[in-house]
């Protein structure tokens, strides 16, 4: 049975950067994926870019957006339907 950290490849670390820069796909999802820690993930991240917290901060204004899509599509349907807000 190995022992110690699981460690990353260079490959899987690739992948996981454009899942986040690409997907917006969370951090903490991600490291569970891969069996390790999110600290691994946030600290790659922040070595690896060329500004500190660009991935991180695109991947949370993609989720956002997201989010507030959806939001203003339930506002329209509800407004179209007569509903009061």
């Amino acid at each position: 049975m190995p022992r110690g950290f699981p460690t990353l490849s260079v490959e899987q670390r690739q992948t996981i950067v454009k899942r986040i820069k690409e997907n917006g796909e969370c951090v903490p999802d991600l490291a569970k994926e891969y069996g390790v820690k999110p600290r691994i993930i946030y600290d790659m991240l922040r070595h690896g870019a060329s500004e500190p917290n660009t991935l991180l901060e695109l991947a949370k204004l993609k989720r956002e957006h997201e989010a507030l899509l959806t939001i203003i599509g339930k506002l329209f349907s509800d407004q179209r339907m007569g509903k009061k807000i």
